[in-house]
């Protein structure tokens, strides 16, 4: 009695099982399954224009009750979520020369950007 599963159900499964490992490397290698979440968790995230959800980073997250990042970067830029009327977040350039420069401190930031309105 042969107990083998048909030939395109193997093959079905094997690309199942390739698809499940790709979405986990892809996972596990970028910051998408973290940006998704937050972003399905809190309608007041966004991911910056400037950037994308494979890449963008939050290193600093609002302490309250909302869980929106404050702090964030990519391979390019650092961003601050600002949320006020003229902009949602301003961003610089990682190469950037701006004197006593801390990433977690907006008042040592200098030629900010604004960032585009989604």
């Amino acid at each position: 009695m042969n107990h083998r599963m048909p030939r395109p159900l193997r093959i079905a499964s094997l690309a199942i099982a390739a698809l499940i490992g790709a979405l986990a490397i892809v996972g596990a290698a970028t910051h998408v399954v973290s940006n998704a979440w937050m972003m399905l968790t809190d309608r007041s995230n966004v991911i910056p224009a400037e950037s994308s959800i494979l890449s963008f980073e939050p290193y600093v997250i609002n302490p309250g009750s909302s869980n929106y990042w404050l702090y964030g970067k990519d391979r390019t830029n650092y961003y601050h979520f600002v949320h006020t009327e003229q902009a949602l977040y301003v961003y610089l350039p990682i190469e950037n020369s701006c004197p006593g420069f801390d990433r977690e401190n907006i008042r040592t930031w200098c030629n900010v950007r604004i960032g585009t309105r989604h």
